[in-house]
């Protein structure tokens, strides 16, 4: 009996990962050659859908924008209800396919983006009861977050993963430096009630630590001004303190990015077996129960599954 190599490394958690053993990979037929092409970008045929999609999107969002425009609108007014009517029956086609082709549909429908999926076609068809709510439409740019699976960004989604372990890893850090910058808002704003007074616009504690705030993060409304001398040198002060505390939570996040390292790259690949999906693109068994996977064929079109 040939002997099972030692599996390979374990993938951190990724959305791809854990949407497959939420939502269930079909074991074959017509419902697994539609889940690789609708949720699996490592195909042609996926890649290819995910990008036709993506055109999709942009173009109903620009038409949306568009008819926002009174003088655009009255030109062309009637297309670009035409247009929105298609773009809303292709992405509620798009919608039902989804959830014919996972094994849980209602766990799809209750995820992040069965619900963004939602949202991008309900406005429309509320828009007959309810009028200008179309325009929340726009909802649908959350959906070209699928570019970072579309175009095999994979670095890219290695980095997003790593900024949340990293913010993650200094959460405890982060809070301590807010903590103290609250206390200095604090401390100054009550300071500047007394310096300033009613008078000066200071007309309670809380206005002046809002005041605090908005000189402190370099953001300076001018909707209150310091008259004093001495006033103006503790604006002095905070103004320069502010620059300072920006520069803190950047170092703290960018130092825990460089202790986390690199993730090496995973894929969408899925075993038939366990239906574990986020393997790296060299593995040839599973990392959980062993099974021979797939070869990995990024360029190839997707297997004819409905002939097996």
């Amino acid at each position: 009996m040939k002997p099972k190599p030692p599996a390979a490394a374990p993938a951190p958690p990724t959305w791809a990962r854990r949407q497959a053993a939420r939502l269930g990979r079909p074991p074959g037929g017509w419902r697994l050659t539609l889940y690789t092409i609708i949720f699996e970008a490592d195909t042609r045929a996926g890649a290819l859908f995910d990008k036709w999609l993506i055109a999709l999107i942009l173009l109903s969002v620009t038409v949306v924008m568009a008819d926002s425009v009174a003088s655009i609108s009255a030109r062309w007014g009637e297309l670009f209800d035409v247009l929105e009517w298609g773009f809303t029956a292709l992405f509620t086609l798009e919608y039902l396919a989804r959830i014919a082709c996972v094994r849980h549909p209602w766990r799809y429908m209750r995820s992040f983006w069965g619900v963004i999926d939602l949202l991008s076609v309900l406005p429309t068809y509320l828009a007959m009861a309810f009028p200008g709510i179309h325009l929340l439409v726009d909802v649908r740019v959350l959906r070209l977050l699928r570019i970072f699976r579309v175009f095999k960004l994979t670095a890219y989604v290695s980095e997003y993963h790593m900024l949340g372990r990293a913010l993650a890893a200094s959460r405890r850090k982060i809070m301590i430096f807010l903590s103290v910058v609250v206390l200095v808002v604090l401390i100054i704003g009550t300071l500047m009630y007394v310096v300033e007074g009613p008078a000066n616009g200071f007309t309670s504690i809380p206005t002046a630590v809002y005041w605090a705030i908005t000189t402190m993060t370099t953001v300076g409304f001018g909707d209150i001004t310091p008259h004093t001398d001495f006033g103006r040198f503790i604006s002095s002060v905070m103004m320069l303190m502010g620059w300072g505390t920006l520069a803190v939570p950047t170092g703290i996040v960018t130092t825990e990015m460089a202790l986390s390292g690199r993730q090496p790259a995973v894929t969408t690949r899925t075993c038939h077996a366990c239906l574990t999906e986020g393997h790296l693109p060299e593995a040839r068994y599973c990392m959980h129960c062993g099974a021979e996977l797939p070869a990995y064929a990024p360029d190839e079109p997707a297997a004819d599954d409905g002939a097996h």
